[in-house]
């Protein structure tokens, strides 16, 4: 094989399997994103939106210096690319590896060129002519006051559930949860050795297993190894065999070696700490945006270069402030649960909703923007050098139907898991929300919208690499939530049986004193990522998060030994860099989210109480603000990965399909209809896949859930029963609801294109 061509690709010695490398396909990727903005962003600003610096933008007709705000081209192109980059293009590509890599990577790339770059950049124009307006006042000007109902409507709605579905990603990564155990599981201790009792109240026992435990989830399940130690808080305390081993080592020992057989009674859980490092670096960011927002508007105005490097130093001491905290006194009142990092986010998202642009939302954004990029630069470089394996394979037939990350077959649903990286109907509301208030000349319009989208499309294409490198078994470890591990065994044995790069190795190679090359990427296994991550719980964290962490950690460590930086302890502060990456990726959206829900509540109820729909009227403000944030936060505390991913995914798509929408509306009435493919056909197709998905969802996984609920009343489990039937009808209502809404909308807008097409109807002006 020639020299160039090991770079490439390699043929795994143990099932002859092909496998590419990262390198080639990051290349190939940045060349066609390149090409995309030099051609056909300069083809859309010219001839499709006609922009033009001689037009007087709304952010210096209504300067107010709250949310009006004329502001610096890379300061607003930060705020942007911040609030639109939440964890869609991260999460999505993660999570969608359970069909193999190729068909995600596809989608990214085409979708970001064709579809999602070019609705961001026409709505921003489209909202820039009409004074900065939301989407529903688009509708308004584009087809009349009552599709600008439906849609402000659909859109709020659609906008809580998207909120949801990035704040459970947070919640994911940072918080605490307890994982309910199947009743009857047994765990065999390693050797001599045996569980320690590290809690005991009058209502429960918190265990302590050593590493090295095999579990038995149900009886004959053939068990799992646990190569990480972890806990369980049982009601009562398990029952206890031992498993003799043999006769005693000699005639003079009376020690007969054994094993502890632990069988765990009903009502046990897993319980997962929350992460402190993390929690008190993302805490830490929030008085440093303050300080970064004071310095630029009041204590150094214009200073924006001496208040980026001060905020990126204190960001970066943060994280590696971040150890000796978690380790200190201090690390538990950062160790939040899962309840307690859903309150503290929607504290944190009412706040950022109400409080001036430039004093936090502002700063904030562009601090992450840098972060952010700089991140993102950093795991493309680290991935040239390093240049991982793509070990999960092209397309995983195994999962072809749905799997433990995401349920539903590859089509629709890789269209769905994998959005904000493609297109996004969230960004719209960004386009039409804070950035076009501030955009200071039209020609940064494509800068702004185009390039943004461009590099959130990078970010998911990283996102992919980062997870396709890891051995399928560890990916599976982490993804597979630990009260569903019996039902996916089988499925995961047969992935890692075809698609495994970990050679086949007799039982004593599980010693760690045989381990051999423990460090290359091909042999990590769940225990040695946990240690040498900080001793960081990671099985069964579902939602993506932490898989992408470890993930992007393994990716940086590699990259790093080429310059000669090595070391075990390199790798927790790389995880620990990541999960505060991902989780500033997220905030930033989900305070900008919460103020354009703000801002389109507010609209909405000014038709009724005229004051309510100024911006700057503080008691609207706090209303809106907490009725937005109380919606999502329910959403998020009553829901789980697998229900609110989906139905975000949907929403999402659906409102990308009315932007879309709206945007050829606007240009068949402008008398630029011969451009209007430009936006339908992405339109149509987005329209299709999304369509499918709510179907399928709705009487398939939704309507699961009813039946299941309904199941558990008339066992006699009537809360949980109640729960389930709720949050299934409550997933069905609004899935319905939006997706009829945009209908309404696009036969409506199609109607308006053909009256204005055949001559019967008057353009407006541009």
């Amino acid at each position: 094989m020639p020299p160039f061509a090991v770079a490439l690709y390699h043929t795994d010695p143990a099932t002859g399997r092909l496998i590419l490398h990262a390198m080639p396909v990051m290349v190939v990727v940045l060349c066609i994103l390149a090409v995309a903005y030099r051609y056909y962003s300069a083809f859309l600003a010219a001839k499709v939106a006609a922009l033009d610096d001689s037009r007087v933008t709304p952010a210096h007709r209504f300067n107010d210096g709250q949310n009006y705000h004329p502001t610096n081209k890379w300061v607003l192109f930060g705020h942007h690319f911040a609030a639109i980059s939440g964890a869609g293009p991260l999460i999505g590509p993660v999570l969608a590896i359970q069909y193999g890599y190729a068909p995600g990577l596809v989608w990214l790339v085409i979708g970001v060129c064709l579809a999602g770059a070019v609705q961001d950049m026409l709505v921003l124009a489209a909202s820039v002519r009409r004074e900065g307006k939301s989407l529903a006042e688009i509708a308004r000007h584009e087809l009349g006051f009552p599709a600008a109902v439906i849609a402000s409507v659909a859109i709020l709605f659609i906008v809580v559930i998207a909120l949801a579905g990035l704040g459970f990603v947070v919640v994911k990564a940072l918080g605490g949860e307890d994982v309910k155990l199947p009743a009857g599981m047994t765990v065999t201790a390693p050797q001599y050795e045996s569980a320690k009792v590290v809690g005991d109240t009058a209502d429960a026992k918190l265990l302590e297993f050593p590493p090295g435990c095999t579990v038995h989830y149900t009886a004959g399940d053939g068990g799992s190894n646990r190569p990480e130690s972890f806990r369980v808080r049982c009601p009562a305390a398990p029952k206890v065999t031992q498993e003799l081993l043999g006769p005693p080592p000699s005639p003079f020992s009376s020690t007969v070696p054994h094993r502890e057989v632990y069988t765990l009674p009903a009502n046990c859980f897993q319980v997962i700490p929350g992460s402190s490092w993390g929690t008190f670096t993302i805490a830490a960011t929030i008085p440093i945006a303050l300080l970064v927002g004071l310095w630029m508007y009041r204590i150094r105005p214009g200073r924006v270069v001496e208040a980026s490097l001060i905020g990126g130093v204190l960001t970066l001491g943060a994280v590696v402030l971040g150890e000796p905290v978690s380790r200190s006194a201090m690390g538990a009142w950062f160790s939040l649960t899962r309840d307690q990092t859903i309150i503290a986010l929607a504290v944190y998202g009412f706040v950022a909703a109400v409080l001036p642009v430039w004093l936090l939302l502002g700063p904030r954004d562009y601090l992450s923007s840098f972060l952010k990029i700089g991140t993102v630069g950093l795991l493309v470089a680290s991935v040239i050098v390093a240049n991982p394996p793509l070990q999960a394979p092209p397309v995983n037939e195994v999962f072809l139907n749905g799997g433990p990350t995401f349920p539903g077959s590859i089509f629709p649903f890789v269209f769905i898991c994998i959005m904000c990286g493609a297109i996004s109907g969230f960004h719209a509301l960004v386009s039409s929300g804070t950035t076009p208030k501030m955009v200071e000349k039209e020609s940064h319009i494509r800068t702004i919208g185009y390039g943004s989208m461009l590099i959130e499309g990078l970010v998911g294409v990283t996102a992919l690499v980062a997870a396709a490198a890891l051995p399928p078994d560890l990916y599976y470890d982490i993804n597979v939530a630990i009260d569903r591990a019996p039902q996916f065994q089988a499925q995961v044995k047969e992935v890692d049986d075809r698609y495994g790069t970990r050679p086949k190795l007799p039982p004593e190679a599980g010693d760690r004193l045989h381990a051999a090359n423990v460090d290359s990427p091909a042999h990590l296994d769940l225990g040695t990522v946990e240690e040498k991550v900080g001793g960081e719980s990671l099985r069964g964290r579902t939602g993506g998060a932490v898989t992408l962490a470890v993930g992007m950690s393994v990716v940086f460590e590699q990259a790093f030994r080429w310059v000669g930086v090595t070391g075990d302890w390199l790798l927790k502060y790389w995880y620990h860099f990541a999960i505060m990456f991902e989780a500033l990726f997220i905030l930033t959206t989900i305070d900008a989210g919460t103020r354009i829900a703000r801002f389109l509540l507010q609209e909405t109820a000014g038709r009724v109480y005229a004051p309510l729909a100024r911006p700057d009227w503080l008691p609207g403000a706090v209303i809106a603000s907490a009725l937005v944030t109380a919606g999502w936060a329910g959403l998020v505390w009553t829901g789980s990965i697998d229900t609110i991913w989906p139905m975000f995914g949907i929403a999402n798509q659906i409102l990308a399909v009315l932007a879309l929408t709206l945007v050829t509306t606007w240009l068949v009435n402008n008398g630029r209809g011969k451009y209007a493919p430009i936006t339908l056909v992405p339109m149509l197709f987005v329209a299709s896949t999304t369509l499918t998905a709510a179907t399928k969802m709705v009487t398939g996984r939704f309507a699961g859930m009813i039946a299941d609920g309904e199941k558990l009343v008339a066992s006699g489990s009537v809360d949980a029963g109640r729960k389930l039937m709720v949050t299934g009808y409550l997933n069905s209502g609004l899935t319905m609801f939006v997706v009829s809404s945009v209908c309404v909308l696009l036969l409506w807008a199609a109607a308006r294109w053909v009256v204005v097409l055949r001559g019967s109807g008057r353009a407006g002006e541009t």
